[in-house]
């Protein structure tokens, strides 16, 4: 899936990617030869605060914005891919409890996948942030290969998300909640310190990866516990929301607290990864999220470090690949772009 250095008219037809965030959404196209058109991030407001009706025309205006700007004519679009935050079904119905990013009632059970063809009057391809990400690295590292491959995506942000990819596509499963790697509890043996408590999640369970591996399970979770063992660290002044989004700036210079916090979240990240192995046996692990956008150093210790912990068999070992998920703030545009392609007919 290469992609140019500036925008072009496309030869042919193509497909839009359109990625919805609790502020922006980010809009992409790739061609029907594989070649995304446009090489940086294009965002408008996503309005998802003021409802469906106004979230759905943002989604609208990044539509034509984005055939606007690549000088794509609208006949030439055969479908449009959909990613929103979780929880939702297959189908793109949000879940009718709501979500982080849709928390009006007006949104619980709200089908937007539907609402937005409707409005567009084109196929709209649903899938959650976490797949279309998944997807997007899924097809980037395996090329022509992709369909042929396998691969596991752990997406660590807020919360943290996941994809399951089985030969190019991604595992949506019954009710479209495969791949909510998050909620997976794990053995926390050699992951917390003796007397540490035992990380609860947002969702109600104790000790499931997103307790650990995310910025809520800093916030909740590890950042109280580790400055109760470093009282004087300068983060222990801090209100512990900003201290926990500050601590990724203390990682990169190696500080023991935040290395000790990260390193728990990689430990975690690693059993995640080895129940993985044994599910699915899969050709990659890939690791995204806001550890991708950290100083080289401290991205590839945290991927070292998950690596580490992730206990493959001798012929998983050498068959399996452990990667970061590139081009991490386009990557949900750009995988949603893909799964609308792969729904495309040859022509």
């Amino acid at each position: 899936m290469d992609h140019i250095d500036a925008v072009r008219t496309p030869a042919s037809w193509v497909v839009v990617g359109l990625d919805n965030g609790g502020t922006c959404n980010n809009a992409t196209v790739l061609d029907a030869t594989g070649q995304f058109l446009v090489d940086r991030l294009v965002e408008n407001p996503s309005r998802v605060q003021d409802g469906p009706e106004s979230a759905v025309e943002a989604l609208a205006e990044a539509f034509t914005g984005i055939l606007t700007l690549t000088s794509t004519p609208s006949s030439l679009v055969r479908a449009v891919g959909l990613d929103t935050p979780g929880p939702a079904s297959a189908d793109g119905v949000i879940s009718s409890k709501g979500s982080t990013n849709f928390s009006q009632v007006s949104w619980h059970g709200f089908d937007i996948r539907g609402a937005l063809e409707a409005r567009i009057g084109l196929p709209v391809v649903y899938n959650n942030d976490a797949n279309a990400a998944a997807l997007y690295a899924h097809h980037r590292h395996f090329g022509a290969d992709a369909a042929h491959r396998s691969s596991v995506a752990a997406i660590v942000g807020t919360g943290l998300g996941g994809g399951v990819v089985e030969w190019g596509k991604v595992v949506s499963g019954a009710a479209g909640m495969a791949g909510e790697l998050g909620h997976v509890q794990i053995p926390l043996q050699d992951v917390l310190e003796q007397g540490q408590p035992i990380p609860v999640c947002n969702c109600g369970f104790e000790g499931d990866v997103e307790s650990i591996a995310s910025l809520t399970g800093i916030t909740k979770n590890l950042l109280p516990y580790w400055l109760s063992r470093y009282p004087d660290h300068p983060l222990a002044a801090e209100p512990i929301g900003k201290a926990a989004k500050m601590l990724r700036g203390y990682g990169e210079k190696d500080d023991p607290l935040a290395l000790a916090v990260f390193g728990q979240q990689a430990k975690a990240i690693g059993k995640l990864f080895t129940i993985a192995a044994n599910f699915t046996d899969p050709s990659a692990y890939f690791l995204g999220g806001g550890v991708v956008e950290a100083a080289p150093h401290f991205r590839q210790w945290f991927l070292n470090t998950v690596r580490e912990h992730t206990k493959l068999r001798r012929e998983q070992q050498a068959a399996a690949t452990f990667a970061l998920v590139p081009d991490l703030d386009m990557a949900g545009a750009r995988g949603a772009a893909v799964a609308a392609l792969e729904t495309v007919p040859p022509q």
